[in-house]
């Protein structure tokens, strides 16, 4: 049963906001999760991803936003995630976005390049002539871990000019795609992460002495092609970013990323004034974890920069903070792994229900199509 909740009286976390062309009923936004529930050709598993985005389109007038799919086979690199270049991938996601249409809900469609992260072997299973490709030559650290994506150590080679002006169209078009084929409401653009965005962005993977390289606004200067492309592709008012100004993962810390990002955003604010929204990930949070941050390590400055337009923050938010953070003017809340755990997270908050317990051990079963630790965490008795 779809909750129906009075927004009077209630903090601004619950109450009604625009974004774009979307007229939400709340502040608590689905933050993109990569969880491989994707077939070996890059395809959603039919029904368990469907039913995966409709639990959680449980209010009516919830922003989902999707997992990250690669814009093309040789901008991959890993098994079992989403592309959307394919007939049977376009299909597999309207699908989805259709149901969470039919919940009165809307869902904006993550897009990704993963540059110097991309497994050689996986970029081979596609076609032997594909290269891990980046801003620079430096390779990404080898990280060893159980608990999520393993990244690579390969040399990439530098993107050249061409190259670059090519991963922009196919950014425009997987928007396209997203929009006008699966029926998304528009498109958020992966510009975090350590993903080939910000590879550009950072000094600690881009190495280049040309017009990409060097200077804050040379090293900016993809992002902005990229921006530009998807919104000519679909318009400003459908299309948005995800930055991570206080990434310590994947090689790239900075000890002052400030002056940085508040390029981006000022640029941003500038060129595309329109934007859908802005998506920024809090210090507390590192890729794949939680992480104690400095004390200056905050996403203020993007606040002062950018509100009151739409800014989704993200990273470690409970209920309480969430509450506290969606008072400033402008400003939704996005959730990971709490609404993993709680399709009817949104509900669950505004009563104040307690929240299900997540398990981290399936969050990235490659493949499963059982649903397990996807589809079978229960509602609130009230919300069934």
């Amino acid at each position: 049963m779809s909750a129906s909740v009075s927004f009077d009286s209630q903090p601004s976390l619950f109450q009604p906001t625009k974004v774009g062309r979307m007229n939400l009923s709340h502040r608590i936004v689905l933050a993109p999760l990569t969880r491989f529930r994707i077939t070996i050709s890059h395809a959603p598993i039919p029904e368990v991803v469907r039913e995966y985005y409709s639990q959680r389109a449980s209010t009516p007038g919830t922003l989902l936003i999707t997992e990250a799919a690669v814009v093309s086979p040789q901008a991959g690199g890993f098994p079992h995630v989403p592309g959307l270049w394919s007939d049977e991938h376009i299909q597999g996601w309207k699908e989805v976005a259709d149901a969470v249409h039919a919940k009165g809900c809307y869902i904006f469609f993550q897009i990704v390049a993963i540059g110097r992260g991309a497994n050689l072997e996986a970029l081979h299973d596609h076609d032997p002539s594909f290269e891990v490709v980046s801003a620079g030559d430096i390779p990404e650290p080898v990280v060893e871990s159980t608990s999520g994506p393993q990244f690579a150590g390969t040399i990439p080679r530098p993107l050249t000019k061409p190259e670059i002006d090519q991963y922009v169209k196919m950014f425009a078009e997987t928007a396209s795609n997203a929009v006008y084929k699966a029926g998304f409401d528009g498109v958020e653009i992966h510009g975090a992460n350590g993903h080939l965005i910000e590879q550009f962005l950072r000094e600690g993977s881009n190495n280049r002495t040309d017009e990409y390289g060097g200077s804050i606004e040379n090293r900016a200067r993809f992002l902005l092609e990229v921006v530009e492309g998807v919104s000519k592709a679909i318009g400003e008012d459908r299309t948005s970013l995800r930055i991570t100004p206080w990434l310590h993962d994947r090689g790239l810390a900075m000890k002052h990323p400030i002056p940085l990002f508040s390029y981006v955003v000022a640029e941003l604010k500038k060129r595309f004034p329109n934007l859908a929204y802005l998506h920024a990930v809090e210090s507390r949070v590192s890729v794949i974890d939680d992480r104690t941050p400095d004390a200056d390590e905050s996403n203020d400055f993007i606040k002062a920069l950018w509100c009151p337009r739409p800014l989704i923050l993200a990273g470690g938010f409970l209920r309480d903070n969430a509450v506290q953070a969606a008072e400033t003017d402008g400003v939704l809340v996005a959730f990971g792994r709490r609404y993993i755990a709680n399709p009817d997270l949104p509900y669950r908050l505004m009563k104040n229900i307690p929240l299900n317990s997540y398990d981290r051990s399936t969050f990235y079963l490659m493949g499963d199509a059982t649903g397990r630790g996807y589809t079978d965490y229960p509602f609130a008795k009230a919300n069934e």
